[in-house]
């Protein structure tokens, strides 16, 4: 059994692709699930494809967002990852890339500095970011972006069991329509009422509760 978001789900998803001896059912909270019609429609910036229910219809709008206004992140990472090298001359500067993420990620981070104490703490965000300045590894990580040349939502022929946690805040919460369609051995699906793109780290405990509902089927 294998879990993942963000790269997590990236690395997870190639991996049941592959289906190695023992690997018998993965766990996503950001899954593949865009056909190739909606894919094409989002990279052409062109309009919805018709017939969406509202469920889809918010994944679609969520979608063409994040593809307009907040991927520019992950283009500069893809294309030229080196001509980031100045975010290794400042921790500051470290700190303002990494935040600066999708719309939703940036609101619940933010909060914490706001008084809130939901979710992560500072000591969180901060020992995050500490992480990849000591390490030095800021421009090395960017270049997943560079090297990885699959579509990140683009439904891949998984054949395994799947189980899909769908969090609101997510860049996109997958609808239980769309998880069907990709994923034909789907074993579970649920919507959540709060967590994100990081939710393993932002919301352990709901997360940590998804897997084990995900895997009981498969427990002696």
């Amino acid at each position: 059994m294998a879990a993942g978001g963000d790269w997590g789900d990236n690395v997870t998803e190639n991996m049941a692709v592959m289906a190695p001896p023992g690997l018998v059912a993965i766990h996503s909270n950001m899954p593949a699930t865009l056909t190739p019609e909606i894919s094409k429609a989002l990279n052409i910036g062109g309009p919805a494809p018709t017939g969406f229910s509202p469920e889809e219809q918010h994944a679609w709008d969520q979608l063409d967002y994040f593809w307009k206004h907040r991927l520019g992140y992950a283009i500069e990472m893809a294309n030229r990852p080196q001509t980031l090298y100045g975010i290794m001359d400042s921790p500051i500067g470290l700190a303002a890339w990494m935040i600066d993420h999708d719309t939703r990620s940036e609101e619940l981070i933010e909060r914490v500095f706001n008084g809130q104490t939901e979710g992560l703490s500072k000591d969180d965000i901060l020992d995050n970011i500490t992480m990849y300045w000591l390490s030095k590894t800021a421009i090395s990580s960017a270049r997943l972006y560079y090297e990885d040349k699959r579509a990140f939502f683009d439904i891949r022929g998984i054949q395994i069991p799947v189980a899909i946690s769908a969090f609101p805040d997510e860049i996109y919460q997958a609808p239980r329509s769309w998880a069907e369609k990709a994923f034909p051995k789907l074993i579970h699906y649920n919507k959540l009422e709060k967590g994100g793109h990081f939710a393993a780290w932002e919301q352990p405990k709901v997360y940590t509760e998804e897997i084990r509902a995900s895997f009981s089927s498969f427990r002696n």
